[in-house]
């Protein structure tokens, strides 16, 4: 039996999860996400708890059992907590500024990049070196921080780019000089 795919969901006050087949919609205080899962997976949804179990041993829905599992609790931490994902601009003249639609970014580049935030994803900047992406679906939240960071990647001469907040960039030396 999957280790992940056997722990039960808590499911928090206040927190509505309503199951019709193999679509799943759970709200909550931060907002509302809804999924299709995978029609052989069943969903049981007991008091204060939700619990996903397999129809058998099969390889298959043994790899949909944990996969589901995690879903349905990425979801109901969603809408109770949120997601939260921080990048950090570095290069001389490079920053970010938000607008109503999302966040216009000069990287260096002759044009400015006018990033727009798809719904349910609020992009915000503390200063105008860190960009600070918050929803409740993680899978958006993480899409969205990889399509910003991936219009300037960090190169390994100066450090110059878009990086996670904590990721480490291995750096490389430059020329040797003449001898």
């Amino acid at each position: 039996m999957s280790r992940i795919g056997k722990r039960p969901i808590p499911v928090p006050a206040g927190v509505t999860v309503a199951i019709s087949g193999s679509h799943i919609t759970v709200k909550g205080p931060k907002g509302e996400l809804a999924r299709v899962l995978p029609a052989e997976m069943i969903v049981a949804h007991e008091g204060a708890e939700m619990q996903v179990k397999r129809p058998s041993d099969e390889e298959r829905h043994k790899a949909l059992h944990g996969l589901t599992r995690t879903l349905v609790a990425n979801m109901v931490e969603g809408v109770t907590t949120g997601y939260k994902k921080v990048l950090e601009i570095t290069g001389v003249g490079y920053k970010a500024e938000i607008k109503p639609y999302g966040a216009l970014l000069s990287l260096g580049f002759s044009h400015q990049i006018e990033y727009k935030a798809p719904a349910g994803v609020s992009i915000t900047a503390p200063n105008p070196t860190t960009v600070v992406i918050e929803g409740a679906s993680k899978e958006l939240v993480g899409q969205v921080a990889a399509e910003i960071r991936s219009f300037r990647k960090p190169e390994p001469y100066k450090g110059k780019g878009v990086k996670y907040q904590g990721e480490v960039i291995r750096r490389k030396a430059g020329k040797a000089g003449g001898k």
